[in-house]
Formats: structure tokens, sequence, C-alpha cells
């Protein structure tokens, strides 16, 4: 029975399972997602009870035996202030996103600094959405469906901050012209500005961006991960 010790990971989701215990989803840096059970973790006398929620950094152990394994050790590394409002609803739309695009005990190290970073700026800074912008472009990348955001699709001239794309999910952005924009409504979600789509490229994203890059995200991800409603959003409104 394969056994992991003093892994770094996060509580993805946690739901209790019989009358003590916990049924987690752990993304760890060098396992990926992985599902435990964590036995009497619920009991009163458990040092676990109060432990094993999403959002703080822990140090995890384990043995594995098939898809689902048991939790052995578990210990807070870090404290973070708690993040409140918008940014709690961030990291649960980020936890949620995680779980409906990665495979179990498939590693995704780069991604795991990723979210670690977005955690971090969820919790210190009051502006969540630049962040969690960033994190879903890495989230694409990683699973191998990076966005072309400095390249027009076809003609393979640089995107110019002045004019106005269809992205397209496989191959990326296609220039529009003004009368092209008024006369297809139905594509909101993928029409979006050239300067968005460079200042998503740059990391460096201003509030006049946000609007769009969230549409256009929010359709990426639904095309790639599927039209499931996200539990999250639903929350949220």
């Amino acid at each position: 029975m394969p056994s992991v010790s003093l892994q770094p990971g996060y509580i993805l989701h946690a739901r209790a399972y019989r009358e003590s215990s916990f049924l987690l989803e752990v993304f760890s840096r060098d396992s990926g997602r992985v599902g435990l059970v964590a036995r009497g973790a619920r009991g009163v006398r458990s040092p676990w009870k109060n432990l094993l929620q999403p959002f703080r950094p822990l140090l995890l152990g384990w043995t594995l035996r098939g898809e689902l394994g048991t939790l052995t050790h578990a210990e807070q590394v870090a404290s973070l202030p708690q993040a409140q409002g918008e940014s709690l609803f961030c990291g649960l739309y980020a936890n949620e996103i995680l779980l409906r695009a990665l495979h179990r005990s498939d590693p995704h190290p780069e991604m795991f600094e990723s979210y670690r970073a977005l955690l971090i700026e969820l919790a210190t800074q009051s502006q969540p959405q630049p962040s969690l912008r960033i994190f879903e472009r890495n989230l694409l990348q990683a699973l191998g469906l990076g966005m072309q955001l400095e390249f027009e699709h076809g003609s393979g001239l640089p995107v110019a901050a002045d004019a106005v794309y269809r992205y397209l999910p496989e191959s990326g952005p296609v220039r529009m012209s003004a009368r092209e924009v008024q006369d297809r409504p139905e594509l909101d979600g993928q029409v979006v500005s050239g300067a968005a789509l460079l200042a998503l490229q740059s990391s460096v994203i201003e509030a006049c961006h946000l609007p769009e890059l969230k549409r256009l995200m929010r359709a990426l991800l639904r095309y790639h991960l599927g039209d499931k409603p996200l539990k999250t959003l639903s929350l949220f409104h």
C-alpha cells in the first residue's frame, strides 16, 4: 500500500462520511488531486476536528489503495488572514473549477504554486478579480489549453490594443470589424478588446478590463470543462 508523508496540500472539499469521518478532496503539490478518508476526524477528541478546512496550508500524509486513500497525518504550517466576502467566494470558485478540471493522481506542481499564490492574494488584497483571471489563465495552460494572447489567429499579426476580437476557444483571437460586433450580439462572451487580451498576457489587469475578461474566461471554461453549472456561481447569485 503506497504511503505519502509530509506532502504540502490544501483541502478543496470536505463532506461528512459515516458517523465521525470526512471524505476529502485534496490538492497536493506532488500527487495532484487525491481523495482521502479522514477517519474519526469529526470526533470530539480528534486533533483534526477543526483543521481540515479549505484554504489552510497543510502538511499531509496518507496511505493509498486504489483511488481512495486514508489520511494518516495533517498539520497546519502557516496562518493566513481569513478571506471575506467576494474574496471568500473567489476561493470557493477556484476550488470548484480545480475539482472539475483536474484528474486524480495527475500532478500539476506549477498549478499548485499558482493556487497557493491566489490564496495569499485573496487573503491580503482588496480586489480579488485580477488574481482570479490570472489563475484561470494558468489553469488552462496547465491543462494544455493555453490561450493565444499575443497574435491574431490566421494572420499571425500582433494583437492590437485598439482592435476588437472574437476569441475562438481552439484557435485564438480573430479580428472583428465594428459592424460585425454590432451584428453579432450572441457572441458577447467571446468578444474582447485587444487591450484586455494584452493585459491578461502581461498579468497587469486594470479595472476597465475586468468585465470583458470575466465573460471571456467563463465562456472558455464552459467550453473546455462542460456546461454543467458551477455550484459556487449559483450560490453567489
